[in-house]
């Protein structure tokens, strides 16, 4: 009784470019889902299977298998046609026996992907396209490797692991993904950074003795209450290289002249054109009462 609600069949496999008809059937090359004959419907509708249908695919010959699920029941009688990936993972050629089993799948939770390429890292978000790929897919089978169309390239990405099971139902699921490191993808060599060893110059903070170092901490002296002078003496702090000060050099320097930077703001030009100065209470005024005229 348990054999009769359980699919069991075998079909000669083609891929999907065989398939006759009018429509172009590239969808069916973007996903994990296969094509069946309608005998095949009629068959599991009689049947007492969980839905989604999901199936086992196996070659017998290669010992090889993966797990799908089914888009459409139009092909021929004897016949189902499968996405090129699929068949390559099965090792099959055109026309070779394909056996097809219903199978019950645990949902995923998990899934670890490596692309086969490092042109995938191209991608800006590779995990919203993976995501947007899945959609097409019923089930992940781990060692399968799987084909996604993206921006008109195909990308290849091999199943590394699944969790709960090796075999796992991905329709209406909350899955975690994460990614491994592309297949022939090197690490950038990192240079190391040569510190720059200091000048002797450099290196003596007394040759700066000199210079300008500005504003520092806790260098003043003290005062006891006591009146003793012990202890009250700062103590000397050395010089840091980080404290001192530089002026901007002057890169125009040129041997044998000196040049004196009195003020750097550009000077307006002056004019000898006494109508351009601006003179103080220079204007005429204008008296209310006309001369010339007695009150």
């Amino acid at each position: 009784m348990g054999f009769q609600n359980r699919f069991s069949t075998q079909y000669r496999c083609y891929s999907v470019s065989m398939l006759a008809g009018p429509n172009d059937r590239s969808d069916v090359e973007k996903g994990g889902k296969i094509i069946m004959p309608p005998s095949a419907l009629d068959q599991l509708s009689r049947l007492n299977i969980t839905y989604p249908m999901l199936f086992k695919l196996t070659n017998k010959n290669s010992d090889r298998m993966t797990h799908c699920g089914v888009l459409e029941f139009v092909a021929d009688e004897g016949i189902c046609y499968l996405p090129h990936w699929m068949m390559q993972n099965l090792l099959l050629e055109e026309g070779g026996l394909v056996q097809v089993e219903s199978v019950n799948l645990m949902v995923a939770t998990y899934s670890k992907f490596q692309p086969q390429s490092p042109d995938f890292l191209d991608i800006t978000n590779p995990k919203a396209v993976l995501e947007n790929a899945l959609r097409n897919f019923a089930c992940l089978t781990t060692g399968d490797v799987i084909a996604i169309n993206y921006n008109e390239k195909i990308y290849e990405l091999r199943v590394m692991e699944t969790k709960p099971d090796k075999a796992v139902s991905i329709i209406e699921c909350d899955m975690n993904v994460d990614f491994d490191a592309p297949l022939g993808y090197k690490e950038p060599e990192r240079r190391p950074q040569h510190q720059e060893e200091p000048t002797e110059e450099e290196g003596d903070p007394s040759s700066y003795a000199d210079m300008d170092t500005g504003f520092r901490a806790f260098t003043g002296s003290g005062n006891r209450l006591d009146g003793k002078t012990k202890g009250i003496e700062p103590s000397p702090v050395p010089i840091a290289p980080s404290d001192i000060k530089r002026g901007i050099p002057n890169y125009d320097f040129k041997m044998g002249r000196i040049t004196f930077i009195r003020n750097s703001r550009p000077q307006p030009k002056k004019t000898d054109d006494a109508m351009n100065r601006f003179i103080a209470f220079s204007g005429e005024g204008q008296s209310l009462r006309k001369k010339g005229r007695k009150p």
